[in-house]
């Protein structure tokens, strides 16, 4: 697995189709009445082309955000290979029960591409399995779509070509548990002295993803990448 730093390139201009919205894509959504830009998550309900988007309203500890027509706003998104943003404001909000806003149909999109793909660190316990039937406790400490960086106290067997790893996912809206069992191999090893432990860290490279979970693997990258980019690796 590749161990380099997530490259981007410069912005540029791309038209709207460039994003290729779908209706419930997930999107951020970046308010700017304090001095601080404020992001929120949200997901897009349609558009009709060159006159308005219709989003969803960020919820806020159980409630919609508050938002005022002709207000400002900043929406980003993520293609899959490309994360764009763009300008527009708020025309008109929709509240209880619907909970809608329309917004202004964007004039430009800036996009900038992804070279790599790239990893998120975190913190997540895991198992993996050999082919004999022997599971072992780990940790993963960074993740992407196309495979893990895994943290064990114990050696793992390094002749077998066909481990599972076993983890769990957050799938949002509401952050339910998703069992994630994919098909790995060992691309490379180290070992790291913790005190008087060893440590080996293994790169694993997924071969069979199920599409639903590269799809929450990639919304997570996404996610990071928008909202936490010191969790970028």
């Amino acid at each position: 697995m590749h161990v380099g730093q997530a490259q981007e390139l410069k912005p540029q201009d791309y038209d709207f189709e460039t994003m290729n919205l779908q209706v419930g894509t997930r999107l951020q959504f970046i308010t700017h009445r304090r001095i601080k830009p404020v992001q929120h998550f949200s997901s897009l309900v349609g558009y009709v082309k060159d006159e308005y988007i219709i989003l969803k309203i960020p919820m806020e500890n159980g409630a919609p955000i508050a938002l005022a027509e002709g207000e400002r706003l900043t929406i980003r998104v993520f293609s899959g290979v490309k994360v764009c943003s763009f300008a527009c404001t708020v025309e008109r909000v929709f509240a209880r029960p619907l909970f809608y806003v329309h917004v202004s149909f964007p004039k430009s999109v800036q996009g900038t591409s992804l070279r790599t793909a790239m990893r998120v660190k975190v913190d997540l316990p895991a198992q993996l399995a050999g082919s004999g039937g022997v599971v072992q406790a780990c940790n993963i400490v960074n993740l992407s779509v196309t495979g893990a960086l895994v943290e064990s106290t114990r050696r793992l067997p390094q002749d077998d070509d066909a481990l599972t790893l076993q983890f769990v996912l957050k799938a949002p809206p509401d952050d339910q548990d998703v069992r994630v069992s994919a098909r790995a191999s060992i691309r490379n090893v180290n070992v790291v002295q913790a005190g008087d432990a060893e440590v080996f860290t293994y790169g694993v490279q997924f071969l069979e993803l199920d599409p639903v979970h590269y799809t929450l693997l990639q919304n997570m990258t996404y996610e990071a990448l928008l909202a936490d980019r010191q969790k970028i690796v």
